[in-house]
């Protein structure tokens, strides 16, 4: 499949960041009608270590030399399940879509041949409304699977609550190694269950941390109950310029389910976002998690203010 005439592509570096952030920024504004996309997301994405840009990445120019699209690759741990991602400008760069998704897919199915995976899973995000985005994903091979929720409250009024009996909440400790090891065994474990987790052992994780622009280790949560390590919450700086606090990952191990635990993060979270002047808060969720997690969210007073699925197909090595 080729692109329009006049279209002309190339590799990605750590230099087109910018570049690629207010490209994805306008798109995520005409989707959603706010930004969504951190630096730091595109950082992950250029400098993965399962991924190359100069094999797994395109830029998509369009004829008057403005940057019309940007697709890639993401795979957390080297796994057999591959997300391919399209961004396009809304000002024009629609035409390279779905030359974009053929170049991923052909590149899915090298990959797997290169990574000595007979078959691999492809997935693809898009929101309910990006109609034309869908038709092209179907088009490729991809049919949806489920759907998934951006959820938001607003923490005007937020105070401290009572924590659940035995319930214990602290601050991770980033200076002991010990420390961040419960904290991501409890956080990998707490996953399992999880339709699509990759899971990524240790170092992988230490790695992708140590990677991030910056890190507010005071929004970093472990809960215990009964002094006995239950649950972890994982904040994020990414909608910072929003000012929300945004959780990244929270989990609760499955003995300790059903007692309260995920909400008192959750509230304990709210309160220390509200104390720095933060206005809101977010996250996103599987509205099919078999852990019922959208149902602690929603007790917790956020709502979904918008949704998107997710497609997938199996793709053959090349």
């Amino acid at each position: 499949m080729a692109f329009p005439d006049g279209w002309t592509t190339r590799r990605p570096t750590l230099d087109d960041l910018p570049a690629i952030l207010e490209l994805m920024r306008a798109s995520d504004i005409a989707a959603t009608g706010e930004p969504e996309t951190s630096a730091d997301d595109i950082k992950a994405a250029l400098t993965s270590p399962h991924v190359d840009p100069a094999r797994d990445c395109w830029l998509a120019y369009q004829p008057d030399g403005r940057l019309g699209g940007w697709a890639y690759i993401d795979n957390e741990n080297g796994g057999d399940n591959e997300f391919v991602e399209v961004y396009v400008h809304p000002d024009g760069g629609a035409p390279s879509r779905a030359t974009l998704i053929d170049l991923l897919v052909r590149r899915v199915a090298e990959r797997a041949t290169e990574r000595g995976f007979a078959e691999v899973t492809a997935k693809a995000g898009a929101l309910p409304a990006e109609t034309d985005y869908i038709a092209e994903i179907q088009a490729a091979g991809f049919e949806f699977v489920k759907r998934f929720a951006r959820m938001r409250r607003s923490l005007d009024g937020v105070t401290p609550t009572p924590l659940p009996a035995g319930v214990t909440i602290r601050l991770v400790r980033p200076d002991d190694d010990e420390d961040l090891r419960l904290f991501h065994r409890i956080y990998d474990t707490g996953f399992r269950d999880a339709y699509d987790y990759q899971p990524r052992d240790y170092d992988s994780w230490r790695t992708y941390v140590a990677g991030l622009t910056t890190v507010s280790w005071d929004e970093w949560f472990i809960a215990e109950v009964d002094g006995v390590p239950a649950g972890i919450l994982m904040s994020a700086d990414q909608q910072l310029e929003q000012n929300e606090g945004w959780i990244k990952n929270l989990a609760v191990l499955r003995e300790f389910r059903k007692r309260g635990v995920g909400g008192a993060l959750l509230r304990h979270a709210f309160t220390v976002y509200a104390a720095k002047g933060r206005t809101q808060a977010g996250l996103g969720v599987d509205l099919s998690s078999p852990t019922g997690a959208a149902n602690v969210y929603l007790a917790a007073g956020m709502t979904a203010i918008y949704e998107a699925d997710i497609f997938e197909q199996k793709i053959k090595a090349a």
